[in-house]
């Protein structure tokens, strides 16, 4: 079982912002990785959200709720979904 944080951008988005809090963010992200609980991350090609793969939804709670992102306006909504991997399990 893998859990998924996946954002949503406020129609608004203010780019200038995201490039401003993008290196903390992706220091946050580092921790995460460096943990072994942060799997995947990455925004889809439209602006339109992001998100991420981790091993344990705590972990992935404790990102968003630290995510200099979400803290500073970045994220209108986000939410946690349990993702059961296919490929990666036997049959």
């Amino acid at each position: 079982m893998k859990y998924v944080l996946i954002y949503e951008s406020p129609q608004d988005l203010d780019m200038e912002e995201l490039r401003a809090q993008f290196p903390a963010h992706r220091a946050r992200w580092a921790v995460f990785q460096d943990q072994g609980t942060l799997l995947l991350i990455g925004p889809y090609a439209n602006p339109e959200g992001a998100l991420a793969v981790f091993t344990t939804r705590e972990a992935a709670e404790e990102f968003a709720a630290t995510d200099p992102f979400v803290l500073n306006g970045l994220v209108a909504r986000w939410h946690i979904q349990a993702w059961n991997e296919a490929l990666l399990e036997p049959l």
